[in-house]
């Protein structure tokens, strides 16, 4: 079959013909539908030989982690499983015993460094096999060609989402609750859709590209601003009220959107950090900070999350949008990632 494989440390992937993978015991096969690409796979392709072996992984492996499509074969040991099944894959790893596994927080399992398509081989192929217990998400009649994209673009958002739920709920009779999302790219288009869904909050998108604040308006927001600049947070109070907004999502994590949404979120707020463009806040913490606000910052989701958000799509109440490109096109679609070229995820679709 053909693959698209990373074959040594920092140099550009290429697309050659393996052998076709066999299940293993509790494993099954997969035909790849589609799999969405991802920044953190261009980042894979940058790393240093020792990062990447501090992580674990050995090169080659192929690439692609948002992956989805139809159960082809089953491994020895597997049960309640049936040929032909459309599937969408888990994009993070979990052992599924650690302490954080059993309490249902599986995005924090150690094994979550090592997984499909980072160390090991992912669904940037025309088959893929993966673990039949905690890797298969059932699709409800979603199409498998677009549902990878959910289980990292969408699972990651609705994880922040479900973070910040808390703070968005208005006391009865109160104003309605505020929250300003930073960057509607790919995830903060599926941030804004889970927010419009789940909540009856004021939704404020932030982003230079007049497509992607349409985009934005179109799945739900409420107000679409340029920026990031220095009146950002100050349109932000104009909309949200003198105190800012409740919740702030920051899907690009640059200095920039840091600064800004660290001035737009309000006292007792919530500012979720789930971009990594490698930003900072070079000012002291306790007098920047409003008053009692929580930060978190994260990577993935955990299983729960991207059943919840597959089952949204399969009712749905969010859509996925995407480009498809044939494996022959995926260098190229790699580039125009790269370049911040598009509006909809791109999606590779090998057969």
């Amino acid at each position: 079959m053909k693959a698209f494989r990373l074959v040594e440390w920092q140099r550009p992937p290429e697309l050659v013909e393996i052998p076709v993978p066999v299940p293993g015991p509790g494993e099954v096969l997969v035909r790849v539908a589609g799999n969405g690409l991802c920044h953190s796979d261009i980042t894979m392709m940058e790393m240093p030989g020792e990062v990447g072996e501090a992580l674990g992984w050995t090169m080659p492996f192929t690439l692609g982690h948002e992956s989805s499509g139809t159960v082809e074969a089953l491994g020895p040991e597997v049960s309640g499983i049936e040929v032909g099944l459309p599937v969408a894959l888990m994009s993070t790893n979990s052992c599924g015993a650690c302490r954080y596994c059993r309490a249902g927080r599986d995005s924090l399992c150690e094994s979550a460094m090592f997984g499909r398509g980072y160390g090991r081989d992912g669904g940037l192929a025309e088959f893929v096999v993966a673990k039949a217990q905690r890797d298969l998400v059932p699709l409800h009649g979603l199409d498998p060609v677009i549902a990878g994209t959910l289980t990292d673009a969408g699972a990651t958002s609705y994880h922040a989402v479900s973070r910040v739920l808390p703070c968005l709920v208005a006391e009865s009779g109160g104003p309605r609750r505020s929250v300003a999302v930073f960057g509607i790219g790919g995830l903060g288009g599926f941030a804004v859709q889970i927010l419009a869904a789940l909540t009856d909050a004021v939704i404020i998108a932030v982003d230079p590209n007049p497509q992607r604040r349409e985009r934005a308006l179109r799945f739900g927001a409420h107000h679409a601003l340029d920026g990031v600049d220095r009146t950002t947070p100050r349109a932000i109070h104009d909309i949200a009220g003198s105190d800012g907004a409740d919740a702030v999502i920051d899907i690009v994590g640059s200095d920039h959107t840091i600064s800004a949404g660290m001035r737009s979120v309000s006292r007792g707020g919530v500012y979720a950090l789930v971009g990594a463009a490698g930003g900072s806040l070079n000012k002291p913490w306790f007098s920047t900070l409003p008053h009692e606000t929580d930060v978190f910052t994260f990577q993935g989701s955990t299983i729960a999350h991207v059943h919840a958000v597959v089952k949204l799509a399969a009712e749905g109440r969010i859509t996925v949008e995407a480009e498809l490109f044939p494996l022959s096109g995926v260098a190229a679609a790699y580039e125009a990632l790269h370049l911040g070229e598009g509006n909809a995820r791109a999606v590779i679709t090998p057969h």
